[in-house]
């Protein structure tokens, strides 16, 4: 039997609209299982404090379990990979900070490329390093330790976290923009780094301010400054160096990315969730009590803000010849 053309066309169009309203209300009704949230780092720093209080607000406001799951090693290539190979459904998400940027410029072979196979979901928060130096070291301002440091070329030590990690990324772009000469040294994580700039074997660093506030505080080290645009509200009296070198800027973020081809819904449901999550008093004091601010925005915004992240630090990384440990 022939059907009426119209009727024909009728259900023509209410069938290929079928694809679109069962995606619509496959979104609509995410998530239906457990959600896990990788982290490329382990338990206790501040992309898993950040990836454990998400997943906290996400659970509660989507009713379905966000579980974190740590997946150190491999410089955070490994946690990164794994949520690249991972179906785009949603169900595997990657907290992610500046580090898979980096990577990209200082690994000459990687399996993945973050900007490519991951999806931005949104930002949640940015947090600047400080500048701290032992005692030792007889500078009080930055342009008293760029003098310092010039006049000392190669004879002052920066400790770091590690090849590549943020408080590293930083020291480098200051000493280009500043056209000093440091004399890197990296360590496996922020102890053995803190143990030594106590003890006067390395003169300056670049870490997160809650911990290094602590040894200021009692005298131990000295802060010449934070690395953000501008100074912390709840560190008034310490100058951003930005004030001395116009354009420096060498925040620490963090935010949540998926595999790419991720329904655009659901990217788009968490995104409008995590924003509400940054304006909620009680998330944003947590996020307060790590030296950090949220950073709203849309997930366009979190792409765009990572691919410019990866041009900035792949140009200091080839100017300065980085390579991985």
């Amino acid at each position: 039997m022939k059907l009426p053309r119209r009727q024909f066309l009728h259900l023509a169009a209410s069938a290929s609209a079928l694809p679109g309203l069962s995606r619509i209300a496959w979104a609509q009704a995410y998530p239906v299982r457990p959600v896990k949230i990788i982290v490329s780092f382990a338990a206790g720093g501040p992309t898993d404090i950040l990836a454990r209080l998400t997943a906290q607000w996400l659970s509660e406001r989507l009713g379905q379990q966000f579980i974190v799951e740590n997946r150190p090693g491999g410089g955070g290539n490994i946690g990164a990979e794994a949520v690249v190979r991972s179906p785009p459904d949603g169900y595997t998400l990657l907290m992610i900070d500046a580090t898979p940027t980096v990577n990209a410029t200082l690994y000459d072979k990687l399996n993945f490329d973050v900007a490519r196979d991951l999806t931005a979901v949104a930002a949640v928060a940015q947090q600047p390093q400080m500048m701290i130096v032992h005692p030792s070291v007889p500078a009080t301002t930055v342009p008293e330790f760029i003098a310092y440091a010039k006049a000392n070329a190669s004879k002052i030590n920066m400790a770091s976290a590690g090849t590549g990690t943020p408080p590293h990324m930083a020291g480098e772009l200051f000493k280009l923009m500043a056209g000093i000469d440091l004399l890197h040294v990296p360590y496996r994580g922020t102890g053995g780094a803190y143990a030594d700039l106590l003890g006067g074997r390395v003169q300056v660093a670049f870490f997160g301010p809650v911990s290094a506030m602590q040894h200021v505080k009692t005298g131990a080290l000295r802060a010449l400054a934070v690395t953000g645009s501008k100074r912390l509200g709840d560190l008034p009296d310490i100058p951003a160096a930005a004030e001395f070198l116009p354009g420096y800027e060498a925040s620490s973020w963090f935010g949540v990315c998926a595999p790419k081809s991720t329904p655009t819904e659901i990217v788009v449901k968490l995104n409008q969730e995590i924003n509400v999550a940054i304006t909620d008093p009680k998330f944003k004091s947590r996020i307060a009590e790590l030296g950090a601010t949220t950073l709203p925005g849309s997930p366009a915004d979190f792409g765009e803000h990572i691919a410019a992240e990866i041009e900035k630090w792949g140009k200091v990384i080839r100017t300065a010849n980085i390579k991985p440990d």
